[in-house]
């Protein structure tokens, strides 16, 4: 037995999924949010916070940005560390002179729940989409939910995730997908102590990449490259911290801030795109619509971007009975989204050392995985090369500063 029908069926409580909850309320479309995963657990998972100004003026003007602008934090600068010195880069002086804007994602995804529920939004928490089923002759699409009622929507939202039935359901029906694998893998760790460096710093080693990004003035993101099907359990506090001080270069620039380890695991560089982010009744947005590496911290940024267009879209749809939003869904989106991903790739080749022969990724925290032979001596300079330019060319650093803050 099926629920009542509403406008439109969000699978997911994410950035992509809330934004576009929020959205479609301000203008008067009906939606319910289905969650798998309990408030708690939405609430408290730890991810990426740097938010690009676009993705600011989106939440401020709808009303979404109370949070972030008491307590989110402005960055207009980030370091690099070397072998050859360190230099800072004043991406807010270049481009065109966006900030970005601190703020940890948990914390966006809380004040995204209340607004969305204030507004008088139903969130379903521990309802997890089976099944997505487009019913064409009764203008309508179905989901099963595992252990309870179907819910019937004019259209479905998946914003559930890369591995979530909103994608599935698409990609079922034959929609492509163009993939990419970084062959890099990074430890990621949240450390309960305030950031060490006054900006974010990315620092190339011959022992892999490490990178430092302040999250709140009590809490710090670390990234290590590693070894592609790395064991976090085999990353025990001090060696995580004795691998910082190596690869951010502690002895000559100063120590890092010690704290507990919060939290810690490995993420796997890949990205993908579908062709086309949805069609029928399903759309598709965040990283359901496509997967990007973390290299330049656009995931949340393209979650903002599409459901902002996704909302329009279905608000023509389900409003003015007019689907040329809906039509125009993947011509809006995929230009930009396909900017992002160039930038992140053009990262990752940034500030990772070149593969060995075998094709794993550098960063094993031993002298043996950088790779040798004349084409990882080839690939090293390269990188190095990147890197000169970036800190002696102004047209590099407006390329850099537009690309970095953009989306």
């Amino acid at each position: 037995m099926a629920t009542a029908q509403v406008g439109v069926v969000i699978l997911g409580a994410g950035p992509a999924g809330l934004v576009l909850g929020n959205l479609l309320l301000d203008r008067g479309i009906d939606c319910v949010i289905l969650e798998r995963r309990d408030r708690g657990a939405v609430e408290g998972r730890a991810r990426a916070g740097f938010l690009a100004a676009h993705s600011v003026r989106v939440l401020t003007e709808h009303g979404l940005a109370a949070g972030l602008l008491a307590r989110g934090r402005t960055h207009t600068s980030c370091l690099f560390r070397s072998d050859r010195g360190e230099f800072t880069l004043d991406y807010g002086k270049s481009g065109l002179g966006e900030p970005h804007t601190v703020y940890p994602q948990q914390e966006l995804v809380r004040d995204l729940i209340a607004e969305y529920l204030r507004r008088g939004g139903e969130i379903r928490f521990g309802a997890e989409a089976e099944e997505v089923t487009e019913e064409a002759a009764e203008g309508r699409v179905r989901v099963r939910v595992r252990g309870g009622a179907d819910v019937t929507g004019r259209y479905a939202a998946g914003c559930d995730g890369h591995r979530g039935t909103g994608r599935a359901a698409l990609t079922a029906r034959g929609t492509r997908t163009a993939r990419w694998d970084h062959g890099v893998s990074w430890l990621a760790v949240l450390v309960a102590a305030p950031p060490s460096l006054a900006a974010v710093g990315y620092a190339l080693h011959e022992r892999g990449f490490a990178g430092h990004m302040a999250r709140t003035a009590t809490v710090t993101r670390y990234y290590l490259q590693c070894p592609r099907g790395t064991d976090p359990a085999d990353w025990s506090e001090d060696r995580i911290w004795t691998e910082l001080a190596t690869r951010l270069r502690t002895a000559e620039f100063g120590p890092l801030r010690h704290g507990p380890v919060l939290e810690k695991a490995v993420v796997d560089l890949r990205s993908d795109v579908l062709e086309s982010p949805g069609a029928g009744r399903l759309w598709l947005a965040g990283d359901a619509a496509g997967l990007i590496s973390p290299s330049a911290a656009k995931g949340a940024n393209l979650a903002v971007l599409q459901a902002e267009l996704l909302a329009l879209a279905l608000e023509g749809a389900l409003a003015h009975g007019d689907r040329t939003g809906l039509a125009r869904y993947a011509a809006d989106c995929l230009p930009r989204v396909w900017r992002a991903h160039e930038f992140s790739h053009w990262m990752s080749g940034l500030l990772h050392g070149p593969a060995d022969p075998h094709g794993a990724s550098t960063g094993t925290g031993t002298d043996s995985g950088t790779g040798g032979g004349d084409q990882a001596r080839y690939g090293r300079a390269l990188q190095y090369a990147r890197l000169e330019s970036l800190r002696t060319s102004r047209t590099h650093q407006d390329f850099f500063a537009e690309n970095y803050t953009g989306i």
